[in-house]
C-alpha cells in the first residue's frame, strides 16, 4: 500500500528575468523573491499553510539561486513549452 500526504502549499510562478535594457535597473530577482516570501508569509499568519514551492529548468545557477533562499528540490515534473516540446522543470520547496 502507497501511502501519500496532502499539504496546503503556495506556488510562487513565473518568476523569471527580462533581459531588456528597460527593465535592467527596476528589480532585481532576490528583491522579486524576497517580496513574494514576504506576502506569503502575510498570506499564511491569515489564512494557513506553510509550504511555498517554485518549478525551475534544470540549471545549477537558478536552482543554486532558490536553494540559496531555503528551497529545496523535492521532484520533477514534466512540462510542454509553447513549442509543443516536452521538457522537465525541477521542483522545489520550503517552510515558511
Amino acid at each position: 500500500m502507497q501511502q501519500s500526504y496532502n499539504i496546503a502549499a503556495y506556488l510562487i510562478a513565473q518568476l523569471g528575468k527580462n533581459y531588456s535594457d528597460r527593465a535592467k535597473d527596476r528589480i532585481t530577482g532576490q528583491e522579486l523573491l524576497e517580496a513574494a516570501i514576504r506576502q506569503l508569509q502575510i498570506l499564511q499568519y491569515q489564512v494557513g499553510g506553510m509550504v511555498a514551492f517554485v518549478e525551475a529548468d534544470d540549471n545549477e545557477k537558478l536552482l543554486s539561486f532558490y536553494e540559496n533562499y531555503g528551497f529545496k528540490r523535492f521532484d520533477t515534473r514534466q512540462s510542454t513549452s509553447s513549442k509543443d516540446e516536452p521538457h522537465e522543470l525541477v521542483q522545489l520547496l520550503r517552510l515558511l
